[in-house]
């Protein structure tokens, strides 16, 4: 088959054409796919209707799948295959630019998504991290060099309701493992929380700054959900945001994490 890959916006994300993910992709297709994902961050496929099987087989040529959390439902029959339903807007936790479990010591390098029930709304956003780097200033740059910032799970303990909250110390700049390039590695201010060696009146500016600067407009690709897309992306290099607009309306999304490697 021909695999056509076109960027969906100027700075982050690509849709592939021309390859059925129910069916076995090839050595040489899983080639040109990686190439597509460590540098574009976000891959979309339309109309696939991604079959369990065929979802758990595809993730597996990107890595280990992560252990479930337990909390989490599983599509039945598949543990592992985790069921992204309608949680109340008002515990959302992925309702903020953030990178899947980054208050984990070794968080996921990849997740991947299929869209089983769409309401009208539910958007999901990514920004470009790498890009988000290189469009710092030198001296910036240089001052982050080294800087490692202390990430909690707080928004996940509130909507889960539990009192001891994850966290994990990782590098503000982590470079990728397989590109080899510099992106930020920033959150939310629940989630990034102080900068190792600096008070909290010392971090909160900059970590806000380089949070909102991660964001600008020019920096995201907004995707609308239709029923069977596949949407794979690259937690190393990117942020994403759910867009909670529905109401009490359906939603279910089938998803798969990939084990990643600790941050540096």
């Amino acid at each position: 088959m021909s695999i056509t890959i076109t960027p969906l916006t100027g700075s982050v994300g690509a849709l592939i054409e021309g390859a059925d993910l129910n069916q076995p992709i090839t050595p040489e297709e899983f080639a040109v796919l990686h190439q597509a994902l460590v540098t574009k961050g976000v891959l979309v496929w339309r109309g696939q209707h991604l079959k369990p099987d065929a979802h758990i087989a595809f993730a597996k040529l990107w890595g280990t799948p992560a252990q479930n959390n337990p909390l989490d439902p599983s599509v039945p029959g598949y543990p592992g295959l985790i069921q992204v339903t309608k949680i109340p807007k008002a515990t959302a936790s992925t309702e903020a630019w953030h990178s899947d479990s980054i208050y984990t010591k070794v968080p996921p390098k990849i997740s991947i998504l299929s869209a089983v029930v769409v309401p009208h709304g539910g958007d999901t956003m990514w920004c470009n991290q790498y890009l988000s780097y290189d469009r710092l200033s030198p001296a910036m740059q240089a001052m982050l060099e080294g800087l490692r910032a202390r990430f909690t799970g707080l928004r996940l303990a509130r909507m889960r309701g539990i009192d001891e909250v994850p966290e994990a110390v990782h590098p503000i700049v982590r470079t990728h493992p397989e590109t080899k390039r510099k992106a930020l590695y920033v959150g939310h201010p629940d989630t990034a929380q102080q900068i190792e060696g600096m008070t909290v009146a010392e971090s909160r500016p900059l970590l806000n700054f380089l949070y909102e600067h991660s964001t600008a407009p020019d920096n995201i690709y907004r995707h609308m959900w239709q029923v069977g897309d596949v949407v794979i992306w690259d937690n190393r290099c990117t942020m994403h945001y759910a867009v909670h607009d529905y109401g009490e309306a359906d939603r279910c999304l089938n998803r798969i994490t990939l084990l990643g490697e600790v941050p540096v």
